[in-house]
């Protein structure tokens, strides 16, 4: 029974990450229909913007992580304003074709610059080990990340659904021309969502550091990874990628230790299975926008 408290407990905290890790591709597919397979990138960004600070130049491990956030959120600004805007209107294909393109680019960049060895971020002693709690083993830094990324969760639920911003965003996603009609300057709209979900994804990748590794090629190795949360949850909604993200996050943990031969193959059984029962997704539209 300990063992099986301290794998759903280790589930939860990795679907958590998973969940800060593909949100903000959840928000920008799912709220502004735009399909971001460059997000893995800002995520490795705002991973080895905390690693310099903290490793490199000795900044504490909480200052790091704001900083990790406003990098990637300023990348994205960035690049919303240069690039990205101009194919908010054109086919998926081009979309994919195109932010593909992007993640191989920032690959090869981490690649030069930092090299290709995989990195950890050096964590303060009051995160490191574990503690009892009922003989079920609790991970300081795990426990952390439950905290934050549930913080996270329900603080971006309610800025979408009970703010002013949040109904902003629908009225520019459902009809444009309307929104505009109406005063909303749409361009400004979709800037600052594309923003807060790359800097999402910065923070992400910053607190998945330490579990997952950093390395140039973490872009690939985790983008099937997002687009499985963000598929299986549905992306019409934040709620479908949060409880997708908590499935998978402790079904993957479970196969790996139960059953490791097969392990890595848990989720995507679990989701081909949803998808079968809920083509959709699990709390998707029941027709397409």
């Amino acid at each position: 029974m300990t063992s099986i408290l301290t794998n759903l407990f280790d589930g939860v905290a990795y679907g958590m990450l998973l969940f800060v890790l593909a949100c903000g591709l959840a928000v920008t597919l799912g709220l502004m229909n735009f399909v971001n397979l460059a997000h893995g990138a800002f995520a490795m960004a705002g991973g080895y913007v905390c690693m310099v600070l903290v490793n490199r130049m000795g900044w504490p491990f909480f200052a790091a992580l704001p900083l990790a956030f406003v990098s990637a959120a300023a990348i994205g600004i960035v690049l919303e304003r240069l690039l990205y805007r101009h194919l908010y209107a054109r086919s998926h294909l081009d979309q994919v074709l195109f932010t593909i393109g992007l993640t191989f680019m920032s690959v090869a960049a981490v690649d030069y610059i930092q090299g290709s060895s995989r990195v950890f971020i050096n964590l303060p002693a009051a995160l490191q080990g574990q503690f009892d709690l009922f003989g079920v083993g609790i991970g300081r830094y795990r426990l952390m990340i439950i905290v934050i990324c549930g913080l996270l969760t329900i603080g971006l639920q309610m800025v979408l659904a009970k703010t002013r911003f949040g109904s902003r965003l629908r009225a520019a996603v459902d009809d444009p021309r309307a929104a505009s009609g109406l005063g909303i300057n749409v361009p400004q709209v979709f800037a600052f969502t594309f923003a807060f979900g790359c800097g999402l994804a910065g923070l992400g990748g910053a607190l998945s550091a330490e579990i997952l590794g950093l390395d140039p090629y973490f872009p690939l190795k985790f983008m099937i990874y997002f687009l499985i949360v963000v598929t299986v949850g549905g992306s019409s909604s934040i709620t479908g990628p949060f409880l997708a993200s908590l499935l998978l996050g402790i079904g993957d943990v479970a196969g790996k230790y139960y059953v490791p031969k097969m392990g890595p193959f848990v989720i995507y059984t679990m989701m081909i299975v949803i998808l079968i029962w809920r083509p959709n997704g699990l709390f998707g539209r029941t027709a397409a926008r």
